[in-house]
């Protein structure tokens, strides 16, 4: 069984955000890009539905100008058999773009199952996994929280407020990874080693229609400084009248 897990490559959560000379973009200047963390739990999930199976591949895909290379290896060498770079630039892509570019390779490929994180930590809207479900015409189980597979048929859970929801369904299907679902593997030296004779194809892509245009970025007003309003029980009554009245909280 071919098995996708589509990932991105974006900036580490601990970046200090700067916007581009362009007022549109980020500046990526001294940025550092990792694997999008949603993302490597998918890869996780992919790889353990492999093992179950004890058989079938497992192909990663990402969408971007090539310089990802590095963070796709690291990808192979957790046990992923191939990587494939769809080429193109995405710097003013949305996410419906990026989906049809991924829909359209999971469908060449004959894949059954496709694995994305739940989001992508820097758009951060959780809209390719479903946008590419829709365009396949699978059905979508978002922010799974436990997946088991017996053949073509699964049994996923999704925690929603005050209880936990269990979906049943046959393949093909998509699933979006929450945080909870497993626990990601380390790249062990043996599988570095193994990862620099898997194939990392990368193939020119013709993005989908941007049909959202980012006009200007700009970043949030500074939080102001903490202020002590007093101390013990008689700082009660006043710290209450700020949240009222001036925070507006309460």
């Amino acid at each position: 069984m071919q098995i996708t897990v589509c990932v991105a490559v974006t900036p580490s959560t601990d970046t200090k955000v700067k916007v581009g000379a362009d007022g549109k973009s980020l500046d990526t200047a001294d940025v550092k890009f990792e694997l999008n963390p949603y993302d490597e739990i998918a890869l996780e999930e992919g790889l353990r539905m492999r093992e179950k199976l004890g058989a079938g591949t497992v192909e990663v895909v990402t969408v971007g100008d090539g310089s990802q290379k590095e963070e796709i290896r690291k990808c192979l060498a957790r046990g992923a058999d191939s990587a494939t770079i769809l080429k193109a630039d995405i710097t003013n892509a949305d996410s419906a773009a990026i989906a049809t570019t991924l829909a359209h390779h999971i469908k060449s490929n004959e894949s059954r199952v496709a694995f994305f994180g739940k989001q992508s930590v820097d758009g951060d809207n959780s809209q390719v996994p479903t946008l590419v479900s829709a365009m396949l015409d699978w059905p979508i189980v978002a922010k799974v929280s436990k997946l088991e597979f017996d053949g073509d048929t699964f049994r996923a859970e999704r925690e929603i407020e005050g209880a936990v929801e269990i979906i049943e369904g046959s393949l093909p299907a998509v699933f979006s990874a929450e945080k909870g679902l497993n626990e990601p593997r380390y790249p062990s030296l043996k599988g570095i080693m193994a990862a620099k004779k898997k194939p990392l194809n990368e193939v020119d892509a013709v993005l989908g229609e941007v049909r959202i245009l980012t006009q200007s970025l700009e970043l949030p007003d500074a939080r102001p400084e903490g202020r002590i309003v007093g101390e013990g029980a008689e700082a009660v009554q006043e710290l209450v009248d700020l949240l009222k009245n001036e925070a507006k909280v309460i």
